[in-house]
């Protein structure tokens, strides 16, 4: 007895929080699922593959896995190709992932999400940062991401690891007074800056400060010289990949979108906006950037119903369905972590 493939598994998996959806091939949402971040460079491969698998178990709900005609899985950190071989191998066990399947890093998802033109940019400001760039005879341009190592800096933990570096250096004399300082005390409830760095070197905190993001931008609004600087500087950043990837794919006489997404970006800062704006007419005066407010798990659905043979109407039902993440913005799945 044949089993009939009608089932379509789309995977975003982002640094704070993964997508699962299951759709139909004719683009209907089954089901949606949202849990932990699975990025294997931040959780570890095995643990990204199990936040995976139990949200997939989720909205399968008893499904015969046989009846899925493609799986696409769209992750954060899979930016080498031996990081994404496996990644491959470590699912090809699990039954959803013995059919037609793609594993990918997420910035596929970001871009289909924002744009289908055949030249075109993605920059991700989220946890972290990355880009890619394409163009119409295939040509890909990507990036380590591989933080310092790789020359990268921005997005959410470095922001927030900024708020820390100025602030340790306000307090003890090294730099110059900035408001983060109390901002920073304030938010973590530490009596000091010393304070808070000798807890997060014994082990007594955890030192992840992604969190403390937004206290640049508030700070940097109301005045702040020290968190303006800061603020320059990823502006600067967005712009020199934008730049990069136009100048390496040889796109400087054509018009390019450019799509921005990530919790940064959708933080719409009128102060980042405009340091970009200004970057770009200097860099990349015909590059056209537009902020992605939609779920990149969209970008994920489109590209698997795509490669599952869906039609147009079964790709516009489903961008209509998942153009938003509204009904899911207060949602996290307590079940997979």
């Amino acid at each position: 007895m044949t089993c009939e493939s009608d089932l379509i598994l789309a995977v975003d998996g982002g640094g704070s929080k993964t997508d699962v959806v299951l759709l139909d091939t004719d683009g209907a949402v089954l089901a949606w699922e949202r849990g932990h971040g699975s990025s294997p460079q931040l959780e570890g491969l095995d643990e990204s593959v199990r936040i995976i698998d139990a949200l997939v178990d989720l909205v399968l709900d008893g499904r015969d896995t046989r009846r899925l005609a493609h799986v696409g899985l769209y992750l954060s950190g899979l930016d080498l190709p031996d990081e994404i071989d496996a990644f491959r191998s470590a699912i090809e066990h699990l039954s959803w992932a013995r059919g037609p399947h793609v594993a990918e890093n997420d910035l596929h998802a970001l871009l289909r999400a924002g744009t289908d033109a055949a030249d075109a940019v993605a920059v991700i400001c989220g946890t972290g940062m990355n880009a890619i760039g394409v163009r119409s005879d295939g040509a890909v341009v990507r990036f380590p991401a591989l933080g310092p190592l790789s020359g990268d800096w921005g997005g959410g933990s470095e922001l927030g690891d900024a708020v820390v570096w100025h602030s340790a250096r306000a307090e003890d004399g090294r730099g110059p007074s900035t408001s983060l300082h109390a901002m920073l005390l304030d938010a973590v409830g530490a009596p000091s800056v010393s304070a808070l760095i000798e807890d997060v070197h014994l082990g007594r905190r955890d030192d992840g400060f992604a969190r403390l993001a937004p206290l640049i931008f508030d700070a940097a609004l109301a005045g702040d010289a020290v968190a303006r600087g800061v603020v320059q500087r990823q502006g600067d950043e967005v712009v020199s990949y934008v730049a990069a990837c136009i100048a390496r794919l040889g796109l400087q006489d054509q018009d390019v979108p450019v799509v921005f997404g990530g919790g940064v970006a959708r933080g719409r800062d009128p102060l980042l906006l405009e340091s970009i704006a200004i970057g770009l007419a200097e860099r990349a005066p015909r590059a056209n950037l537009e902020i992605v407010d939609a779920p990149p798990v969209l970008g994920a659905a489109l590209l698997a119903l795509g490669d599952g043979g869906a039609d147009a109407a079964a790709l516009a039902r489903a961008a209509a369905s998942l153009s938003t993440d509204e009904r899911f913005s207060q949602r996290l799945t307590a079940s997979v972590r």
